[in-house]
Protein backbone atom coordinates (compact mmCIF):
# COMPACT_ATOMS: atom_id res chain seq x y z
CA UNK A 1 0.00 0.00 0.00
CA UNK A 2 1.35 3.39 -1.16
CA UNK A 3 1.80 5.75 1.81
CA UNK A 4 -0.47 8.83 2.12
CA UNK A 5 0.74 12.53 2.35
CA UNK A 6 -2.54 13.71 2.96
CA UNK A 7 -1.54 15.30 6.29
CA UNK A 8 0.74 17.62 4.61
CA UNK A 9 0.48 21.11 2.71
CA UNK A 10 3.36 22.16 0.44
CA UNK A 11 3.88 25.37 -0.80
CA UNK A 12 5.08 26.25 -4.17
CA UNK A 13 3.79 23.07 -5.75
CA UNK A 14 4.59 24.64 -9.22
CA UNK A 15 8.43 25.66 -8.72
CA UNK A 16 11.09 23.28 -9.76
CA UNK A 17 10.86 20.81 -6.73
CA UNK A 18 7.14 21.25 -5.74
CA UNK A 19 6.40 19.83 -8.90
CA UNK A 20 8.28 16.82 -8.45
CA UNK A 21 7.16 16.02 -4.90
CA UNK A 22 3.47 16.16 -6.19
CA UNK A 23 4.45 13.25 -8.64
CA UNK A 24 6.42 11.74 -5.86
CA UNK A 25 4.20 11.81 -2.67
CA UNK A 26 0.24 10.71 -3.70
CA UNK A 27 -2.50 12.64 -1.85
CA UNK A 28 0.00 15.89 -0.87
CA UNK A 29 -2.01 18.65 -0.44
CA UNK A 30 -0.35 21.06 -3.05
CA UNK A 31 -0.32 24.31 -3.10
CA UNK A 32 0.86 27.71 -4.38
CA UNK A 33 0.58 31.54 -4.70
CA UNK A 34 -3.43 31.43 -6.01
CA UNK A 35 -4.58 29.32 -3.00
CA UNK A 36 -1.52 29.80 -0.46
CA UNK A 37 -0.11 33.07 -0.59
CA UNK A 38 2.90 33.37 1.88
CA UNK A 39 2.91 37.06 2.06
CA UNK A 40 -0.91 36.83 2.53
CA UNK A 41 -2.60 36.36 5.93
CA UNK A 42 -5.82 35.85 4.95
CA UNK A 43 -5.02 33.49 2.03
CA UNK A 44 -2.78 30.94 4.54
CA UNK A 45 -6.04 31.09 7.01
CA UNK A 46 -8.21 29.90 4.36
CA UNK A 47 -5.80 27.38 3.03
CA UNK A 48 -5.40 25.94 7.01
CA UNK A 49 -9.00 25.99 7.50
CA UNK A 50 -9.52 23.93 4.77
CA UNK A 51 -6.49 21.64 4.57
CA UNK A 52 -5.96 20.94 8.32
CA UNK A 53 -2.53 19.72 7.95
CA UNK A 54 -0.27 18.24 10.11
CA UNK A 55 2.95 19.38 8.63
CA UNK A 56 3.85 22.28 6.14
CA UNK A 57 6.63 21.76 3.88
CA UNK A 58 7.49 25.30 2.37
CA UNK A 59 9.39 24.77 -0.63
CA UNK A 60 7.79 28.22 -2.68
CA UNK A 61 11.11 30.59 -2.80
CA UNK A 62 12.82 33.57 -4.87
CA UNK A 63 15.44 31.49 -6.31
CA UNK A 64 16.24 33.49 -9.61
CA UNK A 65 20.31 34.34 -8.14
CA UNK A 66 20.74 37.45 -10.55
CA UNK A 67 17.81 38.70 -10.49
CA UNK A 68 17.29 38.79 -6.64
CA UNK A 69 20.54 41.51 -7.38
CA UNK A 70 17.97 43.61 -9.02
CA UNK A 71 15.25 42.95 -7.44
CA UNK A 72 15.66 42.84 -3.47
CA UNK A 73 12.35 43.98 -2.37
CA UNK A 74 10.47 40.70 -4.09
CA UNK A 75 13.14 38.54 -2.90
CA UNK A 76 13.14 39.77 0.47
CA UNK A 77 9.37 39.28 0.72
CA UNK A 78 9.17 35.97 -0.44
CA UNK A 79 11.96 34.38 0.82
CA UNK A 80 12.03 36.27 4.64
CA UNK A 81 8.69 37.30 5.15
CA UNK A 82 6.77 34.40 3.43
CA UNK A 83 8.69 32.27 5.85
CA UNK A 84 8.27 34.12 8.61
CA UNK A 85 4.66 34.15 7.94
CA UNK A 86 4.47 30.18 7.65
CA UNK A 87 6.58 29.64 10.70
CA UNK A 88 4.51 31.84 13.51
CA UNK A 89 1.35 30.15 11.64
CA UNK A 90 2.95 26.42 12.71
CA UNK A 91 3.66 27.86 15.70
CA UNK A 92 0.09 29.06 16.54
CA UNK A 93 -1.74 26.09 15.13
CA UNK A 94 0.73 23.15 16.30
CA UNK A 95 2.04 22.43 13.05
CA UNK A 96 5.32 20.66 12.10
CA UNK A 97 7.44 22.90 9.09
CA UNK A 98 9.84 21.04 6.92
CA UNK A 99 11.57 24.23 5.37
CA UNK A 100 13.66 23.65 2.50
CA UNK A 101 16.88 25.79 2.56
CA UNK A 102 20.02 25.70 0.35
CA UNK A 103 23.96 25.24 0.30
CA UNK A 104 24.59 29.07 -0.22
CA UNK A 105 24.32 29.93 3.12
CA UNK A 106 27.77 29.12 3.70
CA UNK A 107 30.75 31.29 2.41
CA UNK A 108 31.99 28.47 0.51
CA UNK A 109 35.75 28.66 1.47
CA UNK A 110 36.13 25.29 2.66
CA UNK A 111 33.34 23.44 0.97
CA UNK A 112 32.39 19.93 2.83
CA UNK A 113 29.72 21.83 5.38
CA UNK A 114 28.15 20.01 7.83
CA UNK A 115 24.87 20.91 9.70
CA UNK A 116 26.86 22.50 12.62
CA UNK A 117 28.85 24.93 10.72
CA UNK A 118 29.20 28.57 11.09
CA UNK A 119 26.81 30.04 8.80
CA UNK A 120 27.79 33.02 6.30
CA UNK A 121 29.40 35.36 5.72
CA UNK A 122 27.12 35.20 2.67
CA UNK A 123 28.27 36.04 -1.18
CA UNK A 124 24.97 37.37 -2.65
CA UNK A 125 21.66 38.70 -1.83
CA UNK A 126 19.64 35.29 -2.73
CA UNK A 127 22.21 33.25 -0.35
CA UNK A 128 21.43 36.77 2.40
CA UNK A 129 17.87 36.20 2.08
CA UNK A 130 17.70 32.46 2.83
CA UNK A 131 20.11 32.39 5.48
CA UNK A 132 17.69 34.83 7.16
CA UNK A 133 15.01 32.84 6.27
CA UNK A 134 16.28 29.67 8.10
CA UNK A 135 16.47 31.35 11.23
CA UNK A 136 12.79 32.90 10.91
CA UNK A 137 11.80 29.28 10.03
CA UNK A 138 13.37 27.88 13.28
CA UNK A 139 10.45 29.70 15.37
CA UNK A 140 8.17 26.87 14.68
CA UNK A 141 8.77 24.16 17.61
CA UNK A 142 8.59 21.46 15.32
CA UNK A 143 10.89 22.22 12.46
CA UNK A 144 13.16 20.50 9.49
CA UNK A 145 15.56 22.52 7.85
CA UNK A 146 16.61 20.70 4.67
CA UNK A 147 19.57 22.16 3.01
CA UNK A 148 19.99 21.11 -1.11
CA UNK A 149 20.50 22.54 -4.44
CA UNK A 150 19.31 21.46 -7.36
CA UNK A 151 19.64 21.68 -11.21
CA UNK A 152 16.93 20.94 -13.96
CA UNK A 153 17.29 17.61 -15.59
CA UNK A 154 18.75 19.70 -18.69
CA UNK A 155 21.76 21.85 -17.94
CA UNK A 156 19.56 24.77 -19.27
CA UNK A 157 23.01 27.48 -20.28
CA UNK A 158 25.62 27.34 -23.12
CA UNK A 159 28.14 28.11 -20.23
CA UNK A 160 29.19 26.41 -16.82
CA UNK A 161 31.96 27.37 -14.50
CA UNK A 162 35.10 25.45 -13.40
CA UNK A 163 35.79 26.93 -10.51
CA UNK A 164 32.62 26.49 -8.27
CA UNK A 165 32.40 23.71 -6.82
CA UNK A 166 29.54 22.01 -5.27
CA UNK A 167 27.48 18.98 -4.10
CA UNK A 168 24.11 19.96 -6.21
CA UNK A 169 22.28 17.59 -8.46
CA UNK A 170 19.56 17.18 -11.07
CA UNK A 171 15.95 17.62 -9.61
CA UNK A 172 15.16 14.43 -10.57
CA UNK A 173 18.30 12.47 -8.57
CA UNK A 174 17.29 15.38 -5.24
CA UNK A 175 13.96 15.21 -5.01
CA UNK A 176 13.07 11.57 -4.10
CA UNK A 177 16.07 12.25 -1.41
CA UNK A 178 14.24 14.83 -0.12
CA UNK A 179 10.67 13.22 -0.50
CA UNK A 180 12.02 10.19 2.04
CA UNK A 181 12.83 13.00 4.63
CA UNK A 182 9.85 14.22 4.67
CA UNK A 183 8.09 10.96 4.85
CA UNK A 184 10.23 10.20 7.57
CA UNK A 185 10.32 13.62 9.67
CA UNK A 186 9.08 12.41 12.72
CA UNK A 187 12.03 9.84 12.38
CA UNK A 188 14.67 12.27 12.02
CA UNK A 189 16.26 13.39 15.54
CA UNK A 190 17.85 16.86 13.98
CA UNK A 191 16.37 20.32 13.06
CA UNK A 192 19.21 20.57 10.14
CA UNK A 193 19.70 18.23 7.34
CA UNK A 194 22.12 18.33 4.06
CA UNK A 195 20.15 16.53 1.12
CA UNK A 196 22.68 16.14 -1.91
CA UNK A 197 25.27 14.17 -3.39
CA UNK A 198 29.06 13.83 -3.82
CA UNK A 199 31.24 17.20 -4.43
CA UNK A 200 32.33 17.72 -7.97
CA UNK A 201 32.53 21.17 -10.71
CA UNK A 202 29.21 23.13 -11.48
CA UNK A 203 31.32 22.12 -15.27
CA UNK A 204 31.02 18.11 -14.79
CA UNK A 205 27.82 18.39 -13.39
CA UNK A 206 26.55 20.56 -16.10
CA UNK A 207 28.13 18.32 -19.07
CA UNK A 208 26.34 15.09 -17.73
CA UNK A 209 23.64 16.06 -19.45
CA UNK A 210 24.94 18.85 -21.74
CA UNK A 211 28.54 17.52 -23.58
CA UNK A 212 28.72 20.61 -25.57
CA UNK A 213 28.79 22.95 -22.45
CA UNK A 214 31.10 25.81 -22.55
CA UNK A 215 33.90 25.97 -20.20
CA UNK A 216 33.74 29.51 -17.98
CA UNK A 217 35.01 31.10 -14.78
CA UNK A 218 32.81 32.66 -11.81
CA UNK A 219 34.09 36.08 -12.51
CA UNK A 220 32.53 35.42 -16.53
CA UNK A 221 28.88 35.91 -14.23
CA UNK A 222 26.58 38.79 -13.71
CA UNK A 223 26.89 37.92 -9.91
CA UNK A 224 28.97 36.24 -7.23
CA UNK A 225 29.11 33.27 -6.43
CA UNK A 226 30.61 31.42 -3.71
CA UNK A 227 33.62 29.49 -4.71
CA UNK A 228 32.89 25.56 -2.98
CA UNK A 229 30.03 25.02 -1.31
CA UNK A 230 29.83 21.36 -1.12
CA UNK A 231 27.99 19.82 1.56
CA UNK A 232 28.80 17.19 3.96
CA UNK A 233 25.85 14.42 3.79
CA UNK A 234 27.23 12.04 6.37
CA UNK A 235 24.29 12.71 8.64
CA UNK A 236 22.05 11.97 5.65
CA UNK A 237 23.50 8.74 5.05
CA UNK A 238 23.82 7.01 8.13
CA UNK A 239 20.13 8.16 8.74
CA UNK A 240 19.27 5.94 5.74
CA UNK A 241 21.15 3.08 6.74
CA UNK A 242 19.39 3.00 9.98
CA UNK A 243 16.00 2.91 8.12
Amino acid sequence: MADDYSHILLTGARGRLGTELVGLMPGIRATDVDDFDVTNQASMEAAIARQRPRCIVHAAAYTDVAGAEKDRLACWRLNVEGTRNVAILCEDRGIQLVHISTDYVFDGTTGDYREDDPLGPVRNYYALTKLVAEAVARVAPEHLVIRTSFRPRQWPYEMAVTDAFTSQDTIDVIAPEIALAIGRFEAIPYQTLHIATERKSVYDLARRSRPDVRPGRRADLPVQLPADTSLSIDRWRALKESW
